[in-house]
């Protein structure tokens, strides 16, 4: 028989779950927006977040075995191995990551296209921002530690400075930038949506959102699902092992990353005003999204 006090017990775990639930959802929106930017990387807003190291501990320690359960009919084994799935982070959050791309597609591509030096000044302060709540995270910085982070800066700096890669947009291609740019997204650092520009792929796939061009969309997200099922694994195993040298080369990449949304102000720029109010906002929001989110 239940007593009042189990019945308590169960409904603030039931408002626990529901605001978790709520919370990982509104992560999701913001990790969304994100990625369609090019400049900031969803990887960055799930570090400042404090979900990153969940997301790729949960994403790579999906087992397929349920896969070979199903086809041999053994339900039982198949549904225990479902179980160790982390659904209570992948359903809300995938479902803000998706809801957001197919919403801000439309409004990203207007300010990119009509206010371009506020729009990139505004990342340039988020981007900024997040190097140093990064930096902030690291108990001690040891001077062994800087050169993973002047490599990290020179591999950023040197990929965003690459001209666009006059590329076909083929079924194989989209396959081929989905696995690369899903790699990019769960790096803080690198931008998804920049790597896509690089390959001459961005403004095809923010087309094929736009229009709701299936066949497109599924082949692009199928190789996403490939990429970041097989990284994941990767960057797993450098946190696990390496997690100061792998933090350190990830500050790296966000500062190196600040040369594509600094080119793009200086090339567009009409007033300073506006430009740095826009930055400095965007640097503020990382500390606040930080603080509410980052514990």
């Amino acid at each position: 028989m239940e007593t009042v006090e189990d019945n308590l017990k169960e409904n603030t775990m039931k408002k626990h779950i529901t605001k978790e639930t709520f919370i990982i959802f509104g992560k999701g929106l913001l990790m969304g927006t994100a990625d369609i930017i090019p400049g900031i990387s969803g990887g960055t807003i799930a570090l400042i977040t404090g979900i990153y190291e969940r997301l790729i501990g949960s994403i790579s320690g999906i087992d397929f075995k349920f896969i070979k359960c199903l086809l041999k009919g053994d339900l039982k084994s198949a549904w225990e191995n479902i179980k160790t799935i982390d659904f209570a982070l992948f359903i809300p959050l995938g479902s803000g990551i998706v809801l957001a791309i197919l919403l801000m597609s439309n409004i990203i591509h207007y300010l990119l296209e009509n206010v371009t030096a506020v729009s990139y000044a505004f990342f340039f302060g988020t981007i900024l921002s997040s190097a140093v709540v990064v930096y902030r995270k690291e108990d001690k910085f040891a001077i062994k530690n800087l050169f993973p982070v002047i490599g990290g800066f020179l591999v950023a700096f040197l990929l965003v400075g690459f001209t666009v890669f006059q590329i076909e947009h083929s079924l194989f291609n989209l396959f081929v930038s989905g696995i690369i740019a899903i790699c990019a997204m769960i790096l803080p650092g690198i931008s998804g949506a920049a790597i896509l520009l690089l390959l001459n792929q961005y403004e095809y796939m923010l087309f094929a959102l736009k229009n709701v061009q299936l066949l497109e969309i599924c082949v692009f997200s199928t190789g996403a699902l490939i990429g970041i099922l097989s990284f994941s694994r990767i960057v797993r195993f450098l946190l696990r092992e390496y997690k100061s040298f792998t933090m350190c080369f990830l500050i790296g990449l966000m500062i190196g990353a600040l040369r594509l949304p600094y080119k793009e102000i200086v090339g567009t720029m009409d007033s300073a005003i506006p430009v740095l109010i826009s930055g400095l906002f965007g640097f503020a929001i990382v500390f606040v999204l930080e603080t509410k989110f980052g514990k």
